[in-house]
């Protein structure tokens, strides 16, 4: 693999990842002022301005991990790790889309327990391959281990 084709693979997986990011952003980024204002929220539920930074670095480390461990294997040995990472961003973009797309906090706690089997399972996958792979993937699997508790606090205070 040459250098050249190693950096186009980073670009991929970066417009792979920010991209899931903005197809969830299509659902949620309308709600934030409309649905989501009027939902009653707990007390810790963090300040809207930090869900775009803290989002925007995570699909960075995302997609930095994918594309280490794909720079390493490639896609023919990787195929079960990268395969989960795929499985565990469409759970992500689908999160946003029951959430906020369709108001329903029930359902979407459903989802992003499924979403968090996603990712352990891709962050386990991912240490095989490279320590430093799987170590981009914990901050993001502390964060939705975060968003979990408060979607469920969220979902029971509104039912």
């Amino acid at each position: 693999m040459t250098s050249r084709t190693r950096w186009i693979g980073l670009l991929v997986f970066i417009v792979i990842c920010v991209g899931a990011g903005g197809l969830g952003a299509i659902a949620t980024t309308p709600e934030i002022e409309g649905w989501y204002k009027t939902i009653i929220k707990p007390s810790w539920n963090p300040p809207g301005w930090i869900f775009g930074p803290v989002w925007t670095t995570l699909y960075i480390m995302m997609a930095i991990a994918a594309w280490l461990v794909w720079k390493q294997a490639g896609f023919k040995a990787a195929k079960l790790p990268l395969t989960t990472f795929a499985i565990q961003l469409l759970l992500n973009v689908g999160w946003s889309w029951i959430f906020f797309g369709m108001h329903q906090p029930g359902w979407a706690f459903v989802e992003i327990i499924f979403l968090w089997l996603a990712i352990l399972t891709t962050t386990i996958l991912f240490f095989e391959k490279s320590v430093t792979a799987g170590g981009l993937m914990v901050p993001y699997l502390a964060w939705v281990s975060f968003a979990s508790v408060l979607n469920f606090t969220i979902w029971r205070l509104n039912l």
